[in-house]
This record gives structure tokens, sequence and C-alpha cells, in this order.
């Protein structure tokens, strides 16, 4: 493909329709045509298929292109397009060969990015066939000159007719079989009518052949023709090829060159013996005239070519050229090499030139970085020059064009809703779209953009609506000068829509005019529920114009129709009248140079006329256009209906090229996701045994044992099907579609029923599997018994190349062996595959992957699919956030961390696919740590969904089971509302400006009340998400701190909203009709209908109706000495329920009567069920649930909590209780035995909300941005390990992991067991006192406990009640830290003024405690002492608060102060055989020192995107490398000898306390997480090795050197990091490596 002009970036983005047809792709395929003789050339194309043509195909992969190679006439190889092999008869009975041929030598020239055309000429002229087309006015001269000869001129008149259809009139041959109609029939029993009628075409042939060249050799002499004219009739089928391939094209360098002579021959060798390799006349003589003419190309080549030429003189040996024969066999080795290497070169210099300022993406290229603007400028290019193509065929529609034009202007400077154009299908809605495109385009002003996608242009696949509003963001980002979305952003549909509204408001608000159009929404994919239309918006900004267009049968008519409510919103394509559909047929023939007759014009409107459908008419046209002026009226039949058209189309086609090859060829392009290249097509129609066995049905094949298609058969069928196909360019890549969604559906109802449809599919899924590359496949043909033959299909690795993936099959075999029903092949090759699911989500995306993976569950009932598609999703963020860049190593720990501990329970697919990970991990060049459990989120178990991307907490939420909505009112004011069923956001509802305190579903769940911290009260449509009502100051603003409540009476339809001091009351339309302000210092109660409950100081309760009279009552025990805790409103039983700190509950009646009875809790939660018959209540740890059915509350349950209850729920059918807890755990209770039916962890906040809905949980919290949706219906074989709560304020963890020590931040008097193989608690440990540290003597087993109160308690875990204690100094200060000698024969204990050592040992399972040995004063200390170690020879090594460090020796009393830090001291670590000491703190720096003698080894500092301080650290066991656990949430490995850092892990929480173990570590998350890995490190890293290749960060260590006391600094002073800008510097022995990733989320 040439190099395509520069083209203007800004206008390209902005829409500019006039560049559409410059922006195309650069080419990767290297599409090379080669000529040759149809004889003569046989060896030199034997050995360029076996040994060339494989090497050339492995080179162009490796580069990321794709080589197809069509030849004139050669046999074919893996990408070979061989357009006369296979053919027995050379000729075609329609003359069309050399047609085909150009055209083929024209598409080579337009789509290669290389070489594109390769000449081999021996001594062979070639063909010299009659033309097909000669000009009216040439042709009468030609007859002419034939005047005296009338037998001639009659015999000319009788094949070439006049065609008056053709600008200007043309002549045309007629088809042999017009003359000779058994000229094609290969029938066995019409042999030798077949064989006759072929000697007969031969003679006539030369004999109008003989007449043409005699009239135009005269006409010539008369002036009447030029020589280049009268030259069609003598010039040979090759140089017509080498005419087009090497002289009309300008890139002669573009071309190859092989000439071979023969420079003597044998007498005995003429004429017979070089009958194939020489060309001769009908009598076996020498056809002089032909070697004359090929004498003068010759000529010309070796004048003209010289650049390009390759001259061999070979000696022919008995005619031919022996591959046998020495000097023979040479000679081929050298055309093979020259072929291979000018090729390679050729193909090397196409691809290192530069294009348009910018690098080739190399297609498939896992290590591809490619500019944003790039491929936005690709697909913009497409739609634009797509909309470019469809506009030149509209006519009319003028008036409706008229009226979107005026909707669209007279719209502009106000707010409006979209216009929505419909009609039915083929109805031309696209068209029009387009044009309307066009149409505004000339109205815009500068710095306006136009933004069109065509949403069915790649069908049959549908577009995800997240792709189409990333992509259309992107493009008004860039045009605009905006902030384009970040990875993370369009990765998440919430934020993608949040950040497309606002894209919206802020090009409005900048003045600038955005045209948003897009096309056939209703092809959309099912993704998030995209044809329900809640991603569109209803209410656009000024400015801002979206323009759509749908089926009007579609659904997403319908869901249009329900939220736009103006009809006049909406403009319907009917159909089109006569005399448009006669302009669009001149139209169309004058394009094509073809006019018709009158008669056949009113055929063609006659039928027309039945539908007025634009599609009925291109189909059509399709079949006028192939009209001559002589058609019988036999071969025109028009249908009257579009699907009646291609059903007509279809049998024209039938009968010209076989059935089985059109139903083939069009079944295979309608069964392919993406389309298939052109080789592809070649190759799996030579796969089918159907479509050989009809093609050699009463022929054989001329090599039984290499069987293939014949290219030509499918060139002749491309070229009748060019009206509907269409060439898609991706990522520099040609594919062949369908180009009409009808057209793909009327070819499944006739060729892919279900038999046909299966074994299609099974045949494009062997052909992407590559099973029968090089190998013999059986074929049963007539007159053969089984037959094994090769058909030369090409391999199909998953890397064609390291980091070069192999697209088409990524993009192709899994739908195929999904709907083949090879499941277990599918298993095992994709979703089994752990490098297959890296490749497809590295070069396709990970959605893409999980899209596969969503197919095969709604097909395969595969428990392990659905686990691996979630683990999936769990990773996408992070691939988001990389933008796919990420390297297998971190891919393959990201499985494991998540799918590890299900591989016991499902070992066929999950087992496996963990075990390939491991076994890479462990064999992998470079370091990297392997999990041994899982830590990462999992998969599976109850968790379903988690609704994440929210701004804020959720204070408030509530449920309609009948319509399945969830409403959520946020603490930034947002209102969201989901569907449940399937998860999906319906409306991000703006409008409040405060926390949203409350919000409730109303009017059959078709519009919601939400009110704010601002005191606003609004009301919803759920329909349209419009907001219906505001109305401000309905409360005091910021309320928060006071209950509020609203009420919807559903007599009167009044808004009741009420504090605990005040009342207001509203209509529906927003009118107030009461106000009451509680100055006499009254308390509401509630509302109970109409009926307003409150308390006056006095003691009387007032039960009044805002409108009307008041009934007030005095209580026999007055509430006015009582402190109101909770009320609740029981309408059913017309009650309001009063909870007292004093322990009453009144009941009061909307009469005034009252009762009142003792209550056992001070409730923080008080409500009542569903059906009002139980009465929940909570106080701290415990729940309560009462029976309220009867007059009397009597307590039916009493649950315990591990932690403060803050939400209850009872399901509606009364059977099941949810309670969330400050523990973040959601415990399933059952409401008639109260036994725990289940506990739910993975919330990583306290619950404050928990609902219950239909078998499923809704929970969230005000302290977490997400929405949890829980099911309790799910395989308990995939429950997540429940693990210690989230933030506890103390940790310890044994380094088997068997059991972690924690204590609550909520309750620090009580210390938890808890056993990691049960995931339960096993036991609890009450101390006196506040904990202030833990610290475990792991090999004594042995748990310490310091306390506030300055004592420290000593449990042996195996006899837990035999607890020692080490009682307070005599100062009662408290305990700050504790540290064990890595001997753990003795204990430091740093209290607020000293540090006191002690001796630990055990006598008979019993410890026992000896000292202090030493006390260690610290009075001069400048801040309180945070981190400490005790080493092996007792001294000590601490670290303050406020930085300082210091190295005590007891024993001496010597002390040493080491070089400060910065900021507080985390971590103190002394290695385990006392040769090194860490030191970490909260700023970015970490010091190694040697501790024989005291030296700094190393200062690392490093510093990415996040808090950077270490929380936590461990040296290996051979002390060679140290584990840091990090506040940016990464585990670091450090090389201690060295301080090179040599690996980050990204693990979702910082690590708070790690343990090693052998080759690895036992560590705590702050999520409460065990992590278990093992550190793999080779012996020799490479010196690419980059350890930031995944994270945006930098780091430096200085280190000193080893044998001088001297400073050597590696990298740059972190100090002048800048996050906008990463010049990454690492140290010297890494040299100098960049980071282009991040995983710090």
């Amino acid at each position: 493909m040439a190099e395509h002009p520069d083209i203007n970036l800004p206008d390209v983005l902005r829409g500019q329709t006039d560049r559409g047809q410059r922006m195309k792709t650069r080419s990767n395929m290297i599409r090379v045509f080669i000529s040759s003789t149809f004889t003569d050339m046989s060896s030199e194309r034997k050995a360029l298929l076996e040994r060339a043509y494989p090497e050339v195909l492995a080179f162009c992969r490796g580069l990321g292109l794709v080589l197809e190679v069509g030849c004139s006439s050669s046999p074919p190889s893996q990408p070979v397009v061989d357009l006369c092999w296979g053919i027995r008869n050379g000729s075609s009975g329609d003359h069309d060969s050399c047609e085909i041929f150009l055209q083929e030598i024209q598409s080579c020239q337009r789509i290669s990015a290389g070489p594109h055309f390769i000449a081999l000429l021996g001594s062979r002229y070639g063909h010299r066939a009659l033309p097909r087309r000669v000009p009216e006015k040439h042709f009468e001269v030609l007859l002419s000159k034939l005047s005296k000869n009338a037998e001639g001129v009659k015999q000319l008149s009788q094949w070439f007719l006049k065609d008056s259809n053709a600008v200007p009139p043309t002549y045309v041959l007629r088809p042999i079989a017009t003359h000779f109609p058994h000229y094609g029939d290969l029938r066995p029993e019409s042999k030798p009518q077949h064989d006759n009628s072929v000697l007969s075409w031969r003679f006539t042939e030369n004999q109008l052949l003989q007449l043409l060249r005699s009239a135009a050799t005269a006409a010539e002499a008369a002036g009447d023709i030029t020589a280049e004219q009268k030259q069609q009739f003598f010039t040979s089928v090759t140089e017509q090829e080498f005419q087009q391939g090497l002289w009309d094209d300008n890139r002669t360098p573009s071309a190859l060159l092989f000439v071979r002579e023969a420079p003597r021959q044998r007498v005995k060798d003429r004429p017979k013996r070089l009958a194939k390799f020489m060309g001769v006349i009908a009598d076996g003589l020498l056809d002089a005239e032909a070697q004359g003419l090929l004498t003068d190309l010759k000529s010309r080549l070796y004048i003209s070519c010289k650049e390009i030429l390759n001259l061999h003189c070979v000696e022919l040996s008995k005619g031919s050229v022996d591959p046998k024969r020495k000097e023979h066999a040479q000679y081929l080795d050298s055309v093979v090499e020259q072929f291979v290497s000018q090729m390679k070169s050729g193909i090397t210099a196409a691809v290192d030139s530069p294009a348009e300022g910018r690098r080739r993406k190399m297609w498939g290229r896992i290590e591809e970085e490619e500019d944003t603007s790039d491929w936005m400028v690709e697909e913009v290019g497409q739609h634009v020059a797509r909309s470019e193509e469809l506009c030149r065929g509209l006519i009319g529609r003028e008036g409706l064009l008229a009226k979107l034009c005026l909707s669209i202007r007279e719209s502009t400077s106000v707010g409006h809703g979209p216009l929505v154009v419909h009609g039915a299908a083929g109805m031309g809605k696209t068209a029009l779209l387009c044009q309307l495109a066009q149409e505004m385009q000339r109205d815009l002003k500068a710095g306006s953009v136009m933004v069109i996608r065509l949403l069915s242009d790649r069908h049959p696949q549908r577009p995800d609506i997240d792709h189409v509003l990333c992509s259309v963001c992107l493009q008004v980002c860039l045009a605009c000068g905006l902030s384009p979305p970040s990875p993370l952003i369009a990765g998440t549909h919430l934020e993608l829509l949040r950040f497309f509204r606002n894209i919206l408001a802020q090009v409005s608000q900048k003045g600038d005019t955005l045209i948003l159009v897009l096309d056939a929404v209703d092809q959309l994919s099912d993704q998030h529920q995209a044809h329900r239309l809640c991603w569109l918006p209803v209410h656009l900004p000024p400015n801002i114009h979206l323009v759509v267009s749908m089926d009007t049968s579609s659904e997403a008519f319908a869901s249009m129709r329900l939220k736009v409510e103006s009809l006049g919103s909406f403009f319907e394509v009917e159909r089109l009248s006569r005399s448009e559909g006669k302009q669009m047929v001149e139209s169309n023939l004058r394009a094509h140079q073809r006019t018709l007759t009158p008669e056949q014009s009113d055929a063609v409107l006659q039928s027309f006329d039945s539908t007025g459908c634009p599609l009925h008419l291109r189909l059509i046209l399709s079949a006028a256009k192939r009209w001559s002026s002589f058609t019988p009226l036999t071969e025109r039949q028009l249908s009257a209906s579009t699907q009646e058209m291609m059903s007509q189309l279809f049998l024209m086609l039938e009968e010209t090229h076989g059935k089985e090859l059109v139903g083939g060829a069009l079944g295979y392009l309608a069964l392919a996701r993406e389309g298939l290249l052109e080789a592809e097509l070649r190759d799996v129609l030579s796969l089918d045994d159907e479509v050989i066995g009809e093609v050699h049905r009463y022929s054989l094949p001329t090599t039984p044992s290499l069987i293939r298609l014949p290219p030509l058969l499918w060139a002749r069928l491309r070229r009748d099907l060019k009206d509907q196909l269409e060439e898609r360019w991706t990522d520099g890549v040609a594919t062949l579609s369908l180009n009409n969604r009808r057209l793909l559906e009327a070819i499944s109802s006739r060729y892919l029923m279900s038999e046909r449809r299966g074994r299609s599919h099974r045949i494009l899924a062997e052909y992407f599997q590559g099973r029968w590359s090089g190998k013999l496949k059986p074929v049963m043909l007539p007159g053969l018994t089984l037959v094994l033959s090769d058909r030369k299909v090409p391999p199909q690795p998953l890397w064609f190349a390291p980091g070069l993936a192999n697209v088409r099959k990524l993009q192709e075999l899994p739908y195929h062996l999904l709907h083949t029903g090879l499941w277990e092949e599918l298993q095992q090759e994709v979703i089994g595959n752990a490098e297959w699911l890296y490749c497809k989500s590295r070069v396709c995306g990970v959605t893409s992957v999980i899209h596969d993976l969503d197919q095969s569950s709604q097909h395969m009932d595969c428990t392990e699919t659905r686990l691996i598609r979630d683990a999936l999703v769990l990773i996408k963020p992070t691939m988001d956030f990389l933008d796919s860049h990420m390297d297998m190593s971190l891919f393959f720990t990201e499985l494991l961390a998540r799918l590890c501990s299900l591989a016991p329970s499902f070992p066929s697919v999950i087992g496996r696919l963990c075990s390939q990970c491991e076994e890479w991990l462990l064999t992998c060049p470079e370091p990297t740590l392997i999990p041994k459990c899982s830590f990462l989120q999992q998969p599976g178990g109850a968790l379903q969904h988690t609704l994440s991307g929210l701004q804020g907490g959720v204070f408030c939420l509530d449920v309609s089971v009948e319509a399945e909505l969830l409403a959520l009112g946020l603490d930034d004011g947002v209102v969201m509302v989901l569907r449940l069923s399937d998860q999906q956001l319906l409306h991000t509802l703006l409008g409040h400006s405060g926390a949203v305190l409350s919000v409730k579903v109303i009017d059959s769940s078709s519009c919601c009340l939400s009110l704010a911290a601002d005191g606003s009260l609004s009301r919803w449509s759920l329909m349209t998400g419009q907001q219906l009502l505001c109305i401000q100051g309905a409360v005091p603003v910021d309320s928060s701190p006071s209950p509020v409540h609203f009420h919807l009476s559903e007599q009167s339809q009044m808004i009741y909203v009420h504090t605990g001091t005040q009342v207001k009351v509203w209509t529906q339309e927003g009118a107030e009709l009461f106000s009451s302000s509680g100055e006499d210092g009254s308390v509401v109660l509630g509302v109970l209908e109409e009926s307003v409950f409150s308390l006056t100081d006095s003691g009387l309760v007032r039960i009044f109706h805002p409108l009307h009279d008041a009934v007030e009552t005095q209580l026999e025990n007055s509430l006015t000495r009582l402190s109101l805790v909770k009320t609740v409103v029981s309408p059913k039983r017309g009650k309001v329920f009063v909870a007292t700190r004093e322990g009453v509950l009144h009941q009061i009646s909307r009469t005034g009567k009252h009762s009142a009875v003792e209550f056992p809790l001070v409730p923080s939660l008080l409500c009542v069920t569903e059906d009002e018959k139980l009465l929940i209540a909570a106080a701290e740890r415990t729940l309560s649930l009462f029976d309220i059915d009867r007059d009397s509350v009597d307590k039916v349950l009493e649950l315990q909590h591990e932690d403060d209850v803050l939400s209850a729920c009872v399901s509606s059918d009364g059977r099941l209780l949810a309670s969330g807890a400050a523990d973040q755990l959601i415990r399933i209770w059952s409401v008639t035995t109260g036994a725990l039916v289940d506990s739910l962890c993975g919330s990583d906040a306290p619950v404050t909300s928990v609902v219950i809905c239909r078998g499923s949980v809704v929970s969230a919290s005000a302290a977490a941005a997400s929405v949890h949706l829980w099911s309790l219906k799910y395989d308990a074989r995939h429950q997540p390990p429940a693990h210690i709560p989230s933030g506890s304020a103390h940790v310890a963890i044994t380094r088997d992991a068997d059991r972690v020590f924690f204590v609550r931040q909520s309750s620090q008097r009580e210390v938890m067991s808890w056993n990691n193989s049960t995931g339960c608690l096993s036991e609890r440990l009450s101390v006196s006192a506040q904990v202030s540290c833990l610290e475990l003597a792991q090999h004594k087993r042995l748990l310490l406990c310091g306390l506030t109160s300055g004592t420290v308690l000593i449990y042996p875990l195996a006899l837990p009640q035999e607890t020692l204690c080490i009682p307070p100094p005599e100062s009662l200060c408290g305990v700050l830290c504790l540290a064990v000698s890595a001997s753990e024969k003795h204990v430091a204990v740093a209290y607020e003024d000293a540090v006191c050592q002690f001796e630990i040992s055990v006598r008979e399972s019993c410890p026992t405690v000896e000292g202090p040995l030493h006390r260690v004063p610290l009075s001069l200390l400048h801040g309180p002492l945070s981190s400490m170690a005790l080493l092996s020879d007792l001294r000590l090594l601490y670290g303050t608060s406020c930085g300082g460090v210091r190295l005590h020796d007891p024993g001496s009393g010597a002390g040493s102060v080491l070089e400060p830090h910065r900021s507080r001291v985390t971590c103190v670590m002394g290695s385990n055989w006392g040769t090194h000491a860490l030191v970490g703190s909260e700023d970015a720096v970490q010091r190694l020192w040697a501790l024989t003698p005291l030296t700094l080894d190393h200062t690392m500092e490093y510093k990415g995107f996040l808090f950077e301080g270490v929380l936590s650290a461990a040296f290996s066991e051979s002390d060679q490398f140290v584990f840091t656990g990090s506040q940016d949430k990464t585990i670091k490995v450090w090389d201690v000898q060295t301080g090179t850092l040599l690996y980050v892990q990204y693990v979702c929480s910082p690590v708070v306390r790690m343990v090693t173990f052998r080759n690895g570590f036992v560590a705590l998350s702050q999520q409460g997480a065990v992590i278990r890995e093992v550190f793999h490190c080779p012996d020799h890293i490479g010196p690419d090795y980059n350890p930031l290749r995944n994270v945006k960060a930098q780091y430096r260590v200085t280190s000193r050197e080893k044998n001088q006391d001297i400073q050597q600094n590696s990298g740059s002073d972190p100090r002048d990091f800048n996050l906008a800008q990463f010049n990454l510097n690492f140290p010297s022995s890494l040299q100098d490596k960049s980071s282009s990733t991040c995983v710090l989320l």
C-alpha cells in the first residue's frame, strides 16, 4: 500500500469528512502476484512452493505481517492465491481470466506494504487470448477493414455483440457455450461432445484472432487506430500482466524479475519436446511470431528492469528442467536463494520506512505501545470513510433531512433531548445519518466536533457499549483539548458513564458545538443491557446534539419511547418514491459507466415499487449492472421483495459457481467473528470436503496428493459478490466480510442450518487449531477410493515469534470450538491454558477473554469456566490500569493468588491452570514471588457482584422487590438506581449537593424520593431519570446528626418530612401544606398514614392531621423524665414504638391508646419486619427479635455477635435474618431456630446497610465506595477462606500460618485467636487493660502481649491458660513495643521511659522469665520509641517517632547514634544470623546496616504514586534477601549483598506483619488476609531485567565500597522525583531501565 499523504490530526478528530478517504491504516500485509506462463516454469514454481514460500511466510509472521501470494498459474503454497492452478482447462468459458488476473495485480499494488509483483519468464511467450471487450468505434473500424471478407465479418458478428448498456458502447465476446453448448459440460456421458466443443473452440479462437489481427494491422496502416490499440490483439496475457505489474506502477523496486534463457538446444529436442516450453502453432511448428514478441519483451525487460533482474542461463534437458541434474539443482537453489533474499530485503525496507512520521504498529506485538491518537485516527477514519461512501448513493430524503437539520439548529442554544431516527430494516437509516453528518459539517463553526459511529459496520459482531463510549470520549477529549479518560475509568462501566456525561457538560460550557451521531444503537451487544439505553442521556446541555438510529421493531426503540416523551424527537424513515428510486438507479449506473434499456429500466422500477426499500433496490441494481442490452428476458427476472431478491441472487451464484462453493464461501464469511483473510477463506474452502468434492465431481485433481480449491474459482465468485462484500481494515490487515446484516441473516437461513453450521464451525476450528497443517486429510472423490491429500494450510501456533501473537487464532478459535461442541478441547486449549489467557488478554484485551468465557458459560454448564471468568473480572482493574501492559509473571501470579485455593476442589481445569502458572514461575528466568495460597479476592462463593466506582460511601438504600430495583443514596449527594437482575446501572441522579440521608422507591417503582443534608427533597422518575420535583429547605441544612425521615401517604399522596423537632408536609406538586418547627419543645415520634405523633415537654402525646384537629393523650407514666432513644412506626398495626434509655418500650396507637413494657435493650437499631410481626432491636453486640403480633412484646431470639451490630433485615418470607456488624461480616440466621446459617466474608468496611431480596443480600457501608450483592445459594466448594477483620489494631501470625492473633480497634481489651485452617475464632483472651502490642516467639510457641498498663502477658500456645505475667515497672509506664531475639532466649520490653531485657526459658511446657537483666533508660530521646529489634548479641537497635535511630549495648552501656530518618521509624528488623539490620520509616527511605562492624551498607530510596512507608520486614532464612511490606500495598524483595531491588508485587492491601520460612514468607495484610509465598530467584539475572516494569516508580540505592570507606551512588535523587515526568533511574548494576506501567492502584 502506498504511503498516505499527511493528515491534519485536529481535522480528523473533529470529523472532517473530506479527509475520510485518506485516513487508512498503513498496511501490515504483503500481497504478491506471481506472473508466469502456464507450463514452462513448473519446476521453478515447485521449488518456490516447497522451499521459498514457507521461509518467507515465517519471516513475515515474525514481523507481524500477513503474506498472501497471487499467481496467474502456479501451484499453491500455504498462503498462495494460485489463480489457474487446479484448472485442467485454463481457458474460461466467459473469457474473464485475463481481467481477473489484472484486477488481482491492482489489488496487490493497493494492499501490499512491500513487494507486490514477481515475474517469472522462460522461453514461452504465453497464451494470446481474444479480448473480451472491444470499444464500438474500434470494432467497427476493424469490420470495415474486413469488408471484402464477408465470411469473416459474419463470424466476428456472431461472436461479438454490441452492448449498448456500456458507456461508451462496447462489443462483447460471447461466452463459448453460446455456440458450443457442451464446452463446459464435464459429465462423463457428455465427454465426446465436450471434447468436440473444445477442439471446435480452439479452431474458432484461432480464426477469430487471425481476423482481428489482420484487420488491426490494416487499420493501423491506415491510421485509424494506434499501435498500442493494435497490440491488444497480439499481446499475451503474460505480457499484459508484466505491463500492469512492472510498468504501469511506479514502484519498480517493489517487484522481482526472474528470466531463464536457454542458449543452446539440441536438434532432437525440437519442436515436440519443447512444446511445453516454447510457443507452437497448430501444426506443431514453433510460433515465430510469438518468439519474436518474446524477444521484444525480454529486450524491454533487460533495459527497463535492470535493478530487479535475476538472469539465469539454463540448458534444458529433454525439454525440461530436471531437479535431479546437478546444474539444474544448482539453478533452482539459486532461484530460491535469490527469491528469499530479495523478498526479505524488500519486506524489511518497507517495514523500516517511515509512514506519516509514525512508526509502524506490528500486528500482534504484545510489547507494542501505540500512541492513543494513532488508533483513534484509524477508528475515526474508518467511520468517516464509510460514511462518505454511503453518502454517494443517497438520493431523496431531502424533506426528512431538512427537518433533522432544522431541529438541530433550533435547539443549539437551549437544553434539549436526543433525536431518534427509526424505520424498518433496509430503509436507509444509516445513509441518512451519514448525509446528516455531512450537511451539519458545512454549518459547523471552527472548533466544532462531529463524531459519527456506524455501529452495525462490523456485523456479525455487535460492539460493546463501553468500547463505543470510550471511543467517543477519547475523540471528543482529543479534539477539544480535554483530559482523556484514564485506563481505570475506561475499564469501569459506572466511571465511564459518569465521564461521558461530564465530557458533554464540559464541551457545552466551553461553548463548542458537538454533534454525536450513533447509527444502529439496536445493534449494540447485550453488555450492560445496552438495548435498554440506560447509558443514553435524555437531557442534553446547549451546544450538544445526539442523533441515534434504530429499527422501529427493536427493543431499543421501545426503550426510547419510554425515555423520550416528545414525539417531535422521533423521525421515521419511510419508503422511497418511484421518482427517488429512478434517481438512485441512474446515479448508481452512471457511477459504474452503465445504463439500461427503457424496457429494462421499467422492469427495475416496477420491482422496486413493491417495497420502496433502498436495500431491495441495491440488490436489483447488483443484478441489473450485469445486464447487457442484448440480455434475454429470461435471464433478467427480478423479485418483488428484498428476501426473494436475495434468494434469486443465491440461485444465480449457485448456477454459475456451484452450490457447495457458494454456500461454503458465504457460510464461512457469515460465521467468522472478525471476517476472514482471503488466504484464510481459500484455505478453509480447501479443507471443506464437500466443496472439493463438487469441484472435482467430473475431473480428478492434477495431483491427488495435493488438493486445494482452484483459486480462479474463488476469484470469479468474489467478482460476482463484489456488491455484497466489504474490505475491513484493522491494525493494517484487511479481512473480507459481508456488508449487510440482512444478507447475513439470509445466508444463515439458507446455508447454515444446524448440520451444515456445525460442520462449518468444525472446519474453522480445525483450521485455526492448525490440525491439518503438514498432515494428510482424507477425502472421497468420484472414481477414487479414499484419498489422503495435503491441503497445504499453514501452521497456527499461538506465538509467531517471541512476543508476537497469532491474532487471528486468538480472535476466532474459542468461538468455533464452542459452537462446534468441542468443549473438552476448548477447556484444554483456551479456558484451562494459562498462556492462552495471558496472550489474548495482552493482545485483544482482558474484556475479550471475559466475553469468550461468558459465551462458553451460556453453552456449557461448567463451574470452572465461570470461576476463571470471575477471576479475570477481578484482574481486569489491574490490567486496565496497566493499559493491558502486564507481563506474564505478574499475570500468572495474579491468577495463582486468586485461584490456587480452588485447585483441590476443581482439579480438571483450575487445578491444571494453576499448575501451569506455578511451573512457569518456577522456571522463570527472572526473580518472582510464587503464591502458595489465595490472598487476593477469590472468585466464586456468595459474593456475586461488587458495584465499585462510587464517589463516596452509601448512607442509605431502598429495594423494590417487585421491580428488582435498588436505590442508593451516597455521601456525595448522588442517587444511583440499579437493576438487581443484571446488576446494571439504570440512572445516576444528580441534584443534591449534600449527603443523601434517605431514599425510597414509590409509586409502584416508577419514582423515588430522596432527601439530602443540603436540605433538599427530590422526586425522580425511574423511567427517564428526570428530576420531577425539587424542594429546597425541606430539612435544616446539615441535618445528618439528627435522624431524618420522610413518609408518603398512600391516600392523599402527601409527602411528610420530619426530624426530631419539626414536620413539613407538601403535595406531590411541591406545594407546602404544613410546617411545624417544634418551638414548644415537642419531639416528633413518627408519622402514621396522615397522622403525626409528637411528644411535648409536659408528657402530652399529640396525634394530629396537618389539616385537621388533633387528638391528645396524657401518658400514665410521663415520658418527660425519660430519654428517648429510638422510635419506629408500624403502619399495619397502627402503632408507634418508642424505646427509652431507661429500658421501657412504649406503644402508642393512632387513637391515643398507650401501653409500656420493660425492654431489655437500649437499642442503637430499631425496626420492624416487612410483615410487621417482629420487632428487631440491636444494642452493641446483641441483636434481639421480639414478637409484636399481639399487643404484648415477647422476645423470640437473642443473637450474639463478635462486634457491634449496625444493620439487620428479615427476608419477606420471615425465615432468614441478615445482620451487618462492625467486624465487616454479614451473618445469616435462621429466624425459626436462631442458628447461624452462614457468614459472608468479603466486605472491607463495617456493614451499615443490609437488605434481603429474593435469595440475595445487598450490603453497603457508609465508609466504603462500593455495594456488594451476595447470593444465598452458592456452591460451598468455592467459598473464599474467611480471615480476620480488616484494620485490626495489633496482629501476630505463626510461621506455619495456622494461627493468627489480633486485637480489634473497637475492643482492645481482648486478644482474639483465629484458626486459619478452619477459618473461625478458636478462643478469646481477655486482658485487664488495652493491648498496645503483640509479638510471637515462633519456635517456643509463645504469644507476648504488651498492655498500656505496663504489664506483659505471655501465653503458651499449647496451654494458653498457663499465662505468665511480667508485672509493670515501678513507673507504671505503658508498654510501647516488644522484641524477641533470633534465638528466642531473650525478650526486650520497651516502656515509655526505658527498655528492659528479660530471659525466657521453657520448663515442662511452661515458660519462665528472669530479669530484668538490663535496663536502658530512654529519657534523652526526642520522641517516643516506635520500633525495636533485639539483636543476637543482645544489643538493642531502636527507632523513634521523630526518626531517630540508636544502637545500644546493655552489657557495656555504650551506645551509637545512627543516621536518622526524616519521619517516624516504622520498622526495625534484625537478620536471622545477626549480620544485618533493616531500618525503615514512613518516608521513602530504608537503610540496611552491617552490624559487625557497624556500617551503613545501603540506603534504599523508593518513590511511587502512593505513600511508600515501610510497615514490616523479614530476612530470608539465609539472610540473602530481605522482604518488605509497604504502605503503598506492595511487597518488595531486596538483595542484602548489593541492595538491589529484585521484585515488586502489588497485594491490594498494606502488609503489616511478615515471618519467613525456608525460601519464602508468611505475611498478614491490613485487610486481614494471610499471604504465603515462595521467592524464586535464578542464579543469573539478565542485564535487561527491570524490576519496575510493572510499576511507575523509581528507586535509588546508595552503597558503600566493601573494601574502602567511601560512598558510591547509583541513580538520581528521589527528592527530584516528579510524577509527571518519569525519568526512571536504577542501580548501575541494572543500568537505566524505563518503566512504562503501574500496578499501584
